[in-house]
């Protein structure tokens, strides 16, 4: 499989983090899977490290498969327990309960 058009790619993760609501959180897998590059969640975690402020973007709701924030952003976890969603003892998100069953 070739790589994507990374403007393209972009704008497509970009479109699906939009949509993710308060108190819902998505992986970086999920939405490549979503978007139909299933094999690339490491690029759309590129793609939210690049992501302009000025988009707006929930970007906090975006979390790895295993429900873990991103190391060093402190912020995000208390934005996410600040929409309801529940932080296990180790750190992580409850997936179960919190993910995001978006369809496209």
């Amino acid at each position: 499989m070739k790589a994507p058009d990374t403007d393209r790619f972009y704008a497509e993760v970009y479109d699906v983090v939009r949509q993710i609501p308060p108190g819902r959180v998505l992986s970086y897998g999920r939405i490549a899977e979503l978007i139909g590059w299933p094999n690339h969640s490491r690029l759309v975690g590129r793609a939210m490290h690049d992501a302009p402020l000025a988009l707006g973007l929930p970007c906090h709701r975006v979390v790895n498969s295993a429900g873990r924030t991103v190391p060093g952003w402190h912020q995000q976890a208390i934005l996410l327990m600040s929409e309801g969603v529940r932080i296990k003892a180790n750190g992580c998100v409850d997936m179960k309960a919190h993910e995001w069953p978006a369809v496209r």
